[in-house]
């Protein structure tokens, strides 16, 4: 079986700061390993976070790194190597969202969600696959509208398509190191960046589109991540989890 060896393993996550990040950050603390947030822009965020983690008992770093930077997330991976030593997992979390019609999204739409949601899942992947410790774990974030197909998630939905590549082609490539790659594609979830500018009648029929009629939660989210992470998830590898309560 795969197994992290490492008595406290570490795993960074980014856009780890608020929503599922958060969720992530706290579950893997709780679950023992020592967590760097990585957070664009909402350091108090980030900090309180650590404050919680660490007033619970677990470890945590909150680093500043904009995902779509390469420099930047290599100084994110040098900040976890210099507090702890080493990276067992890395979780691509961060992602931004802006809906439209492709007739009339904007090159700057276009730009903003290429730049975070696929070149930043991309220099994450490089870089943990350069550097992560043997038995390790790539946890990326596709979304369940790939399935879906919904109007107006055109561009959003494209960047995802190229993340579940990815991740199928770098587990291959792993080969030889005992790293899985794998990818968690949520459903509708309650966060602020789902919530944002949809109305109570809409997030209603989006929470009623699965079969046990609800939202999904962080922490439904921060569960699947939990198992890839975990010594019981070391068998999954090159797969999309698709944790939308059974929508698609």
């Amino acid at each position: 079986m795969n197994e992290l060896s490492q008595a406290q393993p570490v795993a960074i996550v980014t856009g780890g700061s608020r929503g599922i990040g958060a969720a992530i950050a706290q579950r893997l603390a709780a679950d023992g390993f020592a967590v760097v947030i990585n957070y664009a822009g909402h350091r108090d965020e980030a900090d309180g976070l650590v404050r919680q983690i660490t007033t619970a008992g677990g470890q945590a770093l909150a680093v500043q790194a904009d995902v779509s930077d390469a420099a930047a997330v290599r100084r994110l991976f040098d900040a976890a190597e210099a507090a702890y030593g080493g990276v067992d997992v890395w979780v691509n979390n961060a992602g931004v969202m802006t809906l439209a019609p492709l007739t009339e999204a904007s090159d700057e739409d276009f730009d903003r969600l290429v730049a975070v949601n696929l070149r930043g899942t991309f220099h994450g992947m490089r870089e943990a696959g350069r550097r992560l410790r043997t038995g390790g774990r790539i946890i990326n974030f596709s979304s369940s509208v790939v399935g879906l197909r919904l109007e107006r998630y055109g561009l959003y939905a494209a960047t995802k398509s190229a993340v579940e590549a990815l991740t199928a082609i770098q587990a291959r490539e792993l080969r030889g190191r005992a790293i899985t790659v794998n990818a968690v594609a949520p459903g509708p979830t309650a966060t602020a960046l789902f919530l944002e500018g949809k109305s109570p009648e809409l997030i209603d029929t989006l929470a009623r589109m699965n079969p046990l009629e609800r939202l999904g939660t962080p922490q439904d989210i921060a569960a699947v991540v939990a198992f890839l992470a975990g010594p019981q998830g070391g068998w999954i590898n090159g797969q999309v989890i698709r944790a939308n309560g059974g929508m698609v």
